[in-house]
């Protein structure tokens, strides 16, 4: 499977801090959804590797994808508060997927969190 990864691109760019000036979270997601589809029609299998931390995220990527035919199936990893909180604090910034962010905003983005239901399509969770 091919990966797409926010983080990974933010990296590759030079970004190394969190969160990205909104005008370069914009850019690389362009990007990203271009090269999704692409792949997408080229036959590839693709893991998109973001936070879909929104429903109203997740219906965007399937509306995206529905001219190809693809449904995407979303893997859901249930993971209680403290538990992120403890491994985002293990946090060096040493590589694409070790971003280092600040506790209230780890707690506020784990706050806001919409987890995906069944009735979004196929879904797997893990817990």
């Amino acid at each position: 499977m091919v990966r797409l990864s926010m983080d990974l691109e933010m990296w590759r760019r030079g970004v190394s801090t969190m969160p990205p000036p909104q005008e370069v979270h914009d850019d690389v997601e362009a990007d990203l959804r271009v090269r999704l589809v692409e792949l997408v029609e080229a036959g590839a299998d693709v893991v998109l590797d973001f936070s879909f931390w929104s429903r109203r995220m997740r219906d965007t990527y399937r509306e995206l994808l529905e001219p190809t035919g693809v449904v995407p199936e979303t893997i859901y990893l249930a993971t209680d508060r403290e538990t992120v909180l403890a491994r985002m604090r293990n946090r060096r910034g040493t590589h694409s997927d070790d971003f280092v962010l600040a506790d209230d905003l780890v707690a506020q983005y784990f706050d806001h969190f919409e987890p995906p239901t069944p009735d979004e399509g196929p879904l797997t969770v893990i817990r």
